[in-house]
């Protein structure tokens, strides 16, 4: 059964001080007094919408810091009554739920190792029944948009009205500068799919260092999001896990000031026109796009009859290699990034042997594709 969201406006929800909906505070909770402090200065930037702090921090490795637990929740509540603030941390069980609501948190968000178990989401569905609390849902690790849509449908499922997403990239083996693949086009697809859901940005951790953060938060906001979840520490230096991502809240104060916002639509009638112009220009050449992909494939298909006949494999690694080579050469003189030449020209390639496959199969689809 599909469900459907219907969150109010992120700017009705409790604590909206203005785009972006600002989530800030340190990576862990580390001592009361660095909580506190951290908070108190937060607060006189007077632009934090929630208090973030992990509680409960299970590390890749076991030797690292794994948070206070439960006695970092005291901690949160402080902050909520000294500073106004509303105060949230992550979830990993069912067990967490209830330690969180019992000490008042306003906003939990499931990690993004938790979204991608649906058992482990569901458990956390089941302890949401009935309460009344902010939910949001990062990404899983791999760039998978229906354990997403999932875990955020389950939440939706207990009732939970006040929903949004984080966007904080997506692990990949291949080592960028970036600590995780933000691949930008799965929260504009999640958007698509759930128009009216509200997406955070997570810079933090999908830069992985202080000096990306501005950038990645601008991106953000030029794809409309709808506010941002970044990580402040007063000692980043000191911090005991992702110290290197972590900015002190006057770092922050001063991103947020170089941050350009801009309108979604406009009601301007002649640029309306302009843009409307251009659009069809666009649609145009996509339609020339579909006309040549058809071509391509014919030819393919010819091609896959030709080695059909003398018994020659599909796939020929030399000249596939070759061909990536060359276009992302001509790519990069007409000012296309390798990323995107690398992206269509596999998505092409996969295209190209199921069309050979189905020649190869006196036009019937692969056996596997049947199952």
């Amino acid at each position: 059964m599909e469900v459907k969201l219907e969150n109010p406006q992120i700017k009705d929800w409790r604590g909206y001080k203005g785009r972006p909906f600002l989530i800030s505070g340190p990576c862990s909770a580390e001592t009361e007094e660095q909580v506190m402090e951290t908070a108190r200065q937060l607060a006189e930037i007077n632009q934090v919408s929630v208090y973030r702090a992990g509680i409960w921090k299970p590390r890749t490795r076991p030797n690292s810091f794994e948070g206070v637990g439960s006695e970092g929740l005291k901690w949160l509540r402080r902050v909520k009554q000294e500073t106004g603030m509303l105060v949230g941390t992550e979830v990993a069980n069912e067990k967490h739920v209830y330690e969180a609501l019992k000490y008042g948190i306003d906003m939990l968000w499931i990690g993004a190792r938790t979204s991608v178990n649906p058992f482990t989401v569901q458990e956390i569905s089941d302890a949401l029944q009935g309460v009344d609390v902010m939910v949001l849902v990062k990404n899983p690790i791999n760039p998978d948009i229906e354990l997403w849509m999932g875990a955020i449908e389950r939440i939706a499922r207990a009732g939970i009205t006040r929903i949004g997403a984080i966007h904080r990239g997506f692990s990949s083996y291949e080592k960028t500068v970036y600590r995780n693949q933000p691949n930008w086009q799965l929260p504009i697809e999640l958007r698509r799919r759930f128009p009216d859901l509200p997406i955070i940005c997570d810079p933090s951790h999908i830069g992985g260092a202080r000096h990306f953060l501005h950038e990645i938060s601008q991106k953000a906001m030029d794809l409309n999001f709808d506010g941002l979840m970044i990580e402040s520490h007063i000692n980043p230096s000191k911090a005991l896990s992702d110290a290197a991502q972590q900015l002190t809240p006057n770092d922050l104060k001063e991103l947020l000031s170089r941050l350009i916002y801009r309108s979604p639509d406009t009601s301007d009638p002649k640029l309306l026109d302009v843009l409307g112009e251009l659009r069809q220009q666009i649609d145009i050449y996509d339609d020339h796009l579909l006309d040549l992909m058809e071509k391509r494939m014919k030819v393919a298909e010819t091609i896959g009859r030709y080695k059909k006949e003398n018994n020659i494999t599909i796939l020929q690694s030399l000249r596939w290699d070759e061909i990536i080579r060359k276009a992302v050469m001509k790519g990069k003189e007409k000012g296309l990034s390798p990323e995107l030449i690398d992206a269509i020209f596999k998505a092409i390639h996969q295209e190209s042997i199921n069309h050979q496959m189905k020649v190869m199969n006196n036009g019937e689809k692969d056996p596997k594709e049947k199952k």
